[in-house]
């Protein structure tokens, strides 16, 4: 399953006001949820659970937060672009703008992992980490996330 799958165009989105890192799964848990309060607090809490056990930043500016929940029979995705970067703990000391957070359901075993491995070898290709930051709106980048491929930085910044 391709992990642009699991996102909608209204899930990609640039985040002005992220504060810190529960700010921004805070943020995260809400796109997730679709704005569900009940859901938006489980997801929240099961983001931070798994942040408890580890930072999920991944390097180079990006982090995959990640959690289990009841709420849906299928895993969902959301995309933040931070305007500032901010602290996610990150073993290579860089802080984070590129956060692509997972709610999955508990069931997902197998699959949660190929994801995350999917995404985390997506997230490794510089060009297309490029072409996320060079994006001038919001449109673009569900374009360059959402076809899953990247055009060279300066043709993003082109358009």
């Amino acid at each position: 399953m391709p992990f642009q799958s699991l996102l909608s165009a209204d899930r990609v989105v640039l985040l002005v006001e992220a504060g810190d890192r529960d700010g921004v799964l805070d943020a995260a848990a809400r796109l997730l949820s679709d704005a569900s309060p009940a859901n938006t607090q489980a997801i929240a809490e099961s983001l931070r659970k798994r942040e408890r056990l580890g930072s999920t930043a991944i390097g180079h500016g990006i982090a995959i937060p990640h959690g289990r929940t009841n709420a849906f029979d299928h895993a969902r995705a959301a995309f933040l672009r931070l305007r500032e970067p901010i602290d996610f703990d990150a073993s290579d000391g860089e802080p984070v703008d590129l956060v692509f957070a997972m709610a999955v359901p508990e069931h997902f075993t197998q699959e949660h992992l190929q994801l995350l491995a999917q995404i985390a070898e997506q997230f490794a290709d510089a060009g297309f980490r490029d072409a996320l930051r060079a994006a001038p709106d919001a449109a673009t980048l569900r374009q360059v996330l959402l076809d899953g491929a990247h055009a060279p930085a300066e043709a993003v910044r082109a358009r």
